[in-house]
């Protein structure tokens, strides 16, 4: 689904919110409809278009004014430590380097009154693909705006996940050439890949092989000079894999405000302890709220995105690797260590530091440790999201509301003007083949073309069928025979047709090359745009003003995804 003209779209921005009045609207831009995509499933857009439907499973809907008002409120009655979260985030800051923006934004973490609206990621190489620039931007944005209307301070800031294990997840990185073909670049597992947290890999000689890598895939450009020196020092031999993230992305969008929080931190985990000790206490009660709740989405019709088996604790353990915690009865197992739950009790409180949240905990611990208003998710975050309405209540814990991330595709003005002009749905680029080409080319034909194809078709059909009428009249054996030469008759003129697409393909090479030069762009190898391409393409490709387009031009409607021009 198109959008409407620009025009209306920057006035429902403005009605909306996402823009200042004194920002230009959009400019160049598609707005599709979510529920065309195939891969958006109900939840996320009933979320965005029918919250009554889902309003069970969260704190309030993030579209009304009242939500926004009684989370705030909510959260101010919570008791945290904002003097020691402040005091850990500039330590990290300070062994980072971290800009003077992003210094000064986490300072205000300082003030009790202060809120805050966060979104996390793991840390992907070289800051991960396009989303997770566009989860931190609408972070950022939803932070002002909500400061501006509810005058109470806001802070945007990006939760690193840093004690993920999945090493496959994070350490490739995708671009696109000169010629618009995916590259992917790929660190050679580093020692302890796949069982020690993210954050616990340290860099080897092979990160200066993955940027010279880097460097080789992206086009040249007057940008790619000062990129590529940057993540030279990010990712340099020795460091952490996730303070390399950290430093990249604090670099990027650190001047504008956003503060970057390293969860690995061990000076933070004695913020989350109590949610730690409960959560050893009376294990397995997270899951069991967690799968009432995703039992009551399936009989919605929704799905359930986390299921855990009967006795296991919401934390791993870190030790030797990221480990699991399991209960049976009195007993608890880390692995293959055995030990008393009462034991387990007493390491919780005496070292937090030891434990890292599961899926389902780690929301709890992030808005135990901030003063959290919004959580920015993706639309698969969402329904882990749902199954957590009750476990918040469990722990005392005020839930937010939840954000849909902006979701978008970042073209040229010649892929735009192409979609526009041939009036071709986004979703028809991400197959890899040429069939919408085909009817692309086929919808071009000359008229009388078409018609005569058509003419033909139905007159060998009706005289066919006179045959079929008479046939058996004379040798009922031959009705066969003649089903068999119209389906012969039939295959011709297809391929007869299909040999004129061939030929208009031959003609009309630019529609074709046009075709594929945005295929290439919005689908690389099938895949969204923003799921496969590393940001770090685009801004090689339009430098720092990227960030700052972005941050004006990137609405904050959810329910759609936005093809803009940069």
């Amino acid at each position: 689904m198109l959008s409407p003209t620009v025009d209306s779209v920057g006035d429902r921005l403005r009605q909306y919110g996402a823009v200042p009045s004194d920002v230009s609207p959009v400019s160049a831009s598609l707005a599709v409809d979510i529920r065309t995509f195939p891969w958006i499933r109900r939840l996320a857009s009933d979320y965005a278009f029918a919250y009554a439907n889902v309003a069970p499973f969260f704190a309030g809907d993030p579209a009304t004014p009242a939500a926004w008002a009684d989370t705030i409120q909510r959260s101010q009655g919570y008791a945290r430590q904002p003097a020691e979260i402040a005091r850990i985030i500039a330590a990290q800051q300070d062994r980072r380097g971290a800009p003077p923006a992003s210094r000064t934004a986490a300072a205000k973490l300082a003030d009790p009154a202060t809120r805050v609206v966060i979104t996390g990621q793991q840390a992907g190489l070289f800051g991960g693909p396009l989303f997770t620039l566009l989860k931190a931007l609408t972070t950022m944005k939803l932070a002002a705006k909500v400061e501006r209307e509810h005058q109470v301070p806001v802070v945007p800031v990006f939760w690193i996940d840093a004690e993920d294990h999945d090493w496959p997840e994070v350490s490739g990185c995708t671009v696109l050439d000169a010629e618009l073909a995916p590259a992917s670049i790929r660190l050679a597992d580093l020692a302890g890949a796949g069982h020690l947290p993210i954050a616990r890999l340290s860099l080897n000689a092979d990160s200066v092989t993955a940027v010279d890598q880097l460097e080789a895939a992206l086009p040249d450009s007057e940008f790619k000079a000062d990129i590529i020196a940057s993540l030279r020092q990010a990712y340099a031999p020795g460091a952490g894999m996730a303070t390399a993230f950290g430093t990249w992305i604090e670099e990027v969008l650190g001047p504008h405000g956003l503060v970057v929080y390293d969860s690995s931190d061990a000076a933070a985990k004695l913020l989350a302890r109590d949610v730690f000790v409960t959560e050893v206490s009376q294990p397995g009660n997270t899951a069991r709220i967690a799968a009432r709740a995703g039992e009551a989405l399936v009989a919605k019709g929704y799905h359930a995105q986390a299921t855990l088996a009967a006795g296991t604790v919401s934390l791993f353990h870190l030790n030797a690797e990221r480990a699991p915690v399991r209960v049976d009865g009195n007993q608890a197992y880390i692995g293959d260590r055995q030990l008393s739950l009462p034991q387990l009790v007493d390491e919780a409180k005496a070292h937090p530091d030891h434990f890292s949240p599961n899926v389902l905990l780690r929301p709890i611990v992030q808005d135990t440790v901030f003063p959290t208003i919004c959580y920015v998710a993706g639309p698969n975050e969402l329904a882990y999201l749902g199954q957590l309405k009750e476990v918040y209540a469990h722990f005392g814990v005020p839930m937010p509301l939840m954000y849909q991330r902006a979701t978008a595709t970042l073209a040229d003005s010649a892929t735009v003007r192409f979609l526009r002009k041939y009036d071709l749905p986004l979703t028809a680029l991400r197959a890899q083949d040429e069939a919408a080409l085909n009817q692309l080319l086929e919808s071009q034909l000359p008229p009388t073309v078409e018609q005569s194809l058509a003419a033909a078709s139905a007159a060998i059909a009706q005289g066919m069928a006179a045959v079929a009428a008479a046939v058996p009249q004379i040798d009922p054996t031959l009705e066969g025979t003649v089903k068999s030469t119209l389906g012969k008759l039939e295959h011709e003129v297809q391929s007869l047709h299909n040999k004129v697409i061939q030929a208009a393909k031959r003609k009309d090479e630019t529609l074709r090359r046009q075709f594929q030069r945005a295929q290439a762009l919005t689908f690389p190898q099938g895949h969204p745009q923003e799921r496969e391409v590393g940001f770090v393409w685009f801004l090689n490709r339009y430098g720092p003003a990227l960030v700052d387009r972005l941050i004006d031009e990137l609405p904050l409607e959810m329910g759609h995804h936005w093809v803009l021009t940069i």
